[in-house]
Formats: C-alpha cells, structure tokens, sequence
C-alpha cells in the first residue's frame, strides 16, 4: 500500500480522502487511461476532437507540442479543464523554458552550468524553465537530468548532462529543482534517465542502452545521486530504456543474457531496487515507448503491459493508444497485471496530483497574465550571465589568446555546421550571427565558402568543386590573414545522434591546413567533444550554445575583454594525448 503522508506526497488526511474516494470511483478503463501520458503532436487545437479524446481515453497526463506561447496555454487550459480528473501537463525544459516554448528563454545547458563555478546557472536554469513551463500550464517537469557523463563519445547525454564528476552532477541537478521549486511549488520535478546514461555511446532511439558500469561503480556514480535525492524528497523518476546487467545479475543469479530487459521492463530494478531497497516511493514514468530501446526485446503487446506490471506507473506516449490500451486491458483480464498493482499505480498518480494542489476547483490552472514572464529581460539576463560565467578556454597551449582587433584583425572563419539532408540545405544563420559579431568586434572577416552554399548561390556546377579545392599559395594566404577561427556547431539527434565534424568536401580548403600557418582558434558551438576531430587545433573554446549571447561572449572573451571562467571537464580530451598539445 502506497504510504500517501510520506515522502514524496506529505498529504493530509483531506487529501488522501480525495484520492481514495477518487480511485474508487473510477472504472477500470478511467484507471488505464490513468497510466498513459499521451503526445499532442498536432499544431493548432480542435476542441471538439480534445474533448472527446479526454472521455474516451482519460488519460492522466500529456506532453504537448507545437504553437506559440499563447496557443500553448490555451491549449493545455483546454485539456485541463475538460478531463474528468486533474491532468498532468508535462514540459521537457532542458535549457530553460524554451522548452516551454519557442519564444521561452534559452538559459544555458546543463554541460555549461557544469563548466561555471557553483550552482549559479543550474537555479537559474530551473527557475526560469519553472516560471516559463508553469505560465503555460505545464505542472510536470521531466527534468533535471541526472546521467553522469562517463563515456565522451556518448552525445546522446554530452551537453544534456552537467559532467562527469556525479558531485557536480547531484550539487547542479538539486540547484535545478530548487530553482523549479522557488518558481512553482506546485511543479513536479523528474530526474531522468534511471538507472542512468552516459556510459555507453548507443541511443535508445536506435537499440536497447546499456549501463555496463559494475554494482560497486553504479552505487559510486548513479546510485549515489539517486539516493540522494530520493532522501530529499525526489516526486518523480523517469526509467530510460537501459538495462543495467551487473546489477539485474546481482539480484537475479543465474539469469541468461537473453533474459536481461532494459529498465523499463525489469521488476529487479524498479520494484526489489527502485522501489525496495533505494525506498522511492514516489511516480515512475517509462522513457518515449516509441523508442526502440523499449522494443529491442519485447513485442510491444509485452511491453506496454510490461512496463507497469515490472513497477513503472506511467507510460509515456503511445503508437495507437486504443491498441496500447488494448494491451493493458488483456494483461488485466488475464491477471498478469493485477488489481493490486493497477491500484498502487494509480494511487501514486492521484497522490502526486494531489500534492501538487491539482484537486481543487480550478485545477491550479494559471492565469493568462502569466504569459508575460515568457522571455522577459530578467530571465535573458541569467542567460547571459550563463555564457559570461560558463564559456571555457579548454586549452591555448601556444598562448595565442588574447587577441586585439587593432593589431591582428584579419580574420579566415571556417564555419562547419549542418550537412544536408533529405530536405536540402539551408543556410545557417548562426553562420551569420558569428560573422555580425566578429564585425562588431572590429575584425575583418574573410568566410571560407562551403561547398553547399556554394550550390545554393551558384547552381549544380563543377566549378564549385573547385573552388572548395583552391587552397591558395601558402605565402599569398599568410600575408593575408592574422589568424584563423574554426567554429563548429554540429549537433545530432536520433539516428543522427553519434554525428562528427563533417567538412562538406574531402580535401576542401575548410580542412585545417593553415593551422601551423597561422595562429587558428578552434570554437564548439554545441557539443563538448568535438576536439576529437580536429586535435591538432592548439587553442580551444567550449561556448556550449550556438546563441547570440554565447557567441558575443565568446568573442569578448577571445579579445581579452572578458575572462574565461568555465571549467574544461576531462572528457573534452576525448581520451587522447594529442588533444592536450
């Protein structure tokens, strides 16, 4: 029986009487809807269509998707107000609440608050991600996350995560809820992805995640922040599609390999470690089912029931929520999901919608005055203090910083961005916005061309193969330029997720040729590991973010204008000797 005055509900008496009459009210199919937080993917809002959703499924929370700020809100008021029960509105506020929405503020990412001194950014990170999603109506945050970034090759996790050291990771990832918490009291905070990620470099999206890390190293690492903050009163965890086989063989001896499930499906790590011996006694929420992590060993008919019989008590998404209800609904009428875990999910549910003050009239929906907090100045102050406090001078080994516009102002940028995909190419404006601020610094900047801009100016022509070739005589180039600056904003997702730097031509004149040249500054714009492709750079930037504010302090930075602050992580060496030289 779940234990609704304790940790983390704290209910009253009242309140628990509102979730025990609610639950039994409910019939068995409001009590299945109850388990699914389901996806508004569709822009735009049809009223019609939400309410009817809402009495045909009743689902107990959603994520939604799509529209501006004002849509948002009117949207979720829409869904809120038309369940029978009271609806979770989850947010995925990564980077502050432009996770909220597309004109929310883009504080900073958890690898740069990770990179500054104290926890500074990570409250303010939460704090604004908290205000923003909460004007909206979200109620849910599924952050922070909590992987430790063990493995350098892993970008699934790279920026997403505040490092390495699982200090830093718990001091950051507490400021975070603290900050949700100052903003809204009524928000529930995530911590994502149990039993963590960051050790390998596989992403879930594509195959089943494993922690591979032994018990003894697990406990040091993840089981160390976790427990941490279960103690402290942690209200959700979200399970990623991770198997973590040392501890699944520890509690299960003898078990086969073939029988080993990601998290998600694996009643040892939620009920007899999660729930048992770690004592959270709060909501579990399955990762994206659409995940192949989740179908890499179950048919989906197995899984979805799977989920909540193993101990998750949500499921998020579903692939046809009639099908996927279905599917619980059969394990029920064939008791492999039974009443009693049914209920204990769904007490957990209403417990937690119960203490977030969701059961009064109203529903703790805000007003639409709200809105106003949305990418308000004082939240683009703590994201420019962010970038002033984060940005890293991972290496100058050859002391060419800092450098005066007034003495050396000619500059060649190599911008290496996206490559094209099945939509074409599109030229990248953050391309522009480095150009604008070099200018404004009092550089003369001289662009390489890129071979599919090249296309987009020019047309198809072998010419522009050429062109990319051309890379001019050694003495002609060095009379011509004061130094080089390399910026690199690649970043992938899904089955893009393990991308590298890519030149658009091989053999281009982007390559870094002029290195020994000319004194050449290398600079990421996302990920942190990026040195990986281009070691033989003898001056390295993390600026973490392709935004104006991390460009333009960046470039004051670069000018000596402002120090460098941040803190190089030990995997931005990517595990090599020459990337230190």
């Amino acid at each position: 029986m779940v234990d609704l005055k304790a940790k983390p509900f704290y209910l009253s008496d009242e309140k628990i009487k509102w979730v025990m009459d609610t639950l039994k009210g409910m019939t068995l199919d409001e009590k299945i809807g109850q388990l699914f937080v389901l996806l508004k993917a569709t822009p735009g809002m049809d009223e019609g269509k939400i309410k009817g959703d809402l009495s045909k499924y009743n689902q107990g929370g959603h994520r939604w998707q799509g529209g501006n700020a004002e849509a948002a809100f009117e949207q979720n008021r829409v869904f809120q107000m038309n369940s029978k029960f009271p609806l979770f509105i989850a947010a995925n506020c990564d980077d502050g609440g432009i996770g909220a929405a597309p004109e929310g503020t883009f504080v900073a990412t958890a690898a740069e608050c990770g990179a500054g001194e104290g926890t500074d950014n990570a409250y303010h990170l939460g704090y604004v991600a908290g205000k923003e999603a909460s004007a909206v109506g979200c109620n849910w945050m599924f952050n922070p996350v909590v992987d430790v970034y063990k493995n350098w090759r892993n970008t699934i996790v790279n920026t997403r995560s505040f490092g390495s050291d699982p200090e830093v990771v718990l001091a950051n990832a507490r400021a975070y809820i603290k900050g949700v918490k100052d903003a809204n009291p009524d928000m529930a905070c995530t911590a994502k992805h149990f039993p963590g990620d960051g050790v390998e470099e596989l992403d879930q999206h594509l195959a089943l995640g494993v922690n591979n890390l032994s018990v003894e190293e697990w406990e040091k690492n993840f089981g160390y922040i976790y427990r941490t903050l279960i103690n402290e009163g942690l209200e959700t965890i979200m399970v990623g599609h991770i198997a973590l086989p040392e501890m699944t063989r520890k509690l299960r001896p003898g078990i086969e390999d073939k029988d080993i499930k990601p998290a998600t499906l694996s009643p040892e790590l939620l009920t007899d470690l999660l729930r048992e011996d770690m004592g959270f006694n709060g909501v579990i929420i399955t990762d994206a089912s659409h995940m192949v992590g989740m179908s890499a060993t179950s048919r989906r008919c197995d899984a979805v029931p799977g989920a909540i019989i193993a101990g998750c008590d949500m499921f998020l998404f579903a692939n046809d929520v009639e099908e996927d209800i279905g599917f619980i609904k059969k394990a029920y009428e064939e008791k492999r999901l039974t009443d009693e875990r049914l209920n204990d999910a769904v007490t957990r549910i209403l417990g937690m919608k119960a203490h977030l003050n969701m059961e009064v009239p109203g529903r703790n929906f805000p007003e639409k005055s709200a809105l106003s907090c949305i990418g308000c100045e004082e939240h683009q102050k703590f994201a420019r203090e962010a970038a002033d406090s984060c940005i890293t001078l991972v290496k100058d080994t050859r002391g060419y910083l800092p450098v005066n516009p007034s003495e050396k102002k000619r500059v060649f940028l190599v911008y290496v961005g996206s490559t094209p995909t099945t939509l074409g190419y599109r030229k990248d404006p953050v391309k522009q916005m480095v150009i604008d601020e070099l200018s404004d610094a009092g550089f003369e900047v001289d662009v390489c061309p890129n071979y599919f801009e090249l296309e987009l100016d020019n047309g198809i022509s072998p010419m522009n193969f050429v062109k990319m070739l051309n890379h001019q005589k050694r003495e002609e180039f060095i009379k011509n330029h004061d130094l080089a600056l390399v910026v690199i904003n690649v970043k992938g997702y899904a089955q893009e997720n393990n991308v590298r730097v890519r030149w658009s031509v091989n053999h281009s004149c982007e390559l870094p040729w002029y290195n020994e040249e000319i004194p050449t500054i290398g600079m990421s714009l996302n990920y942190t590991n990026h040195l990986i492709d281009v070691p033989q750079l003898h001056t390295f930037i993390n600026a973490y973010a392709p935004r104006r504010e991390h460009i333009k302090a960046a470039i004051e930075k670069i000018t000596g204008r402002s120090e460098f602050k941040g803190k190089a992580d030990d995997s931005v060496f990517c595990g090599r000797w020459d990337t230190r030289l």
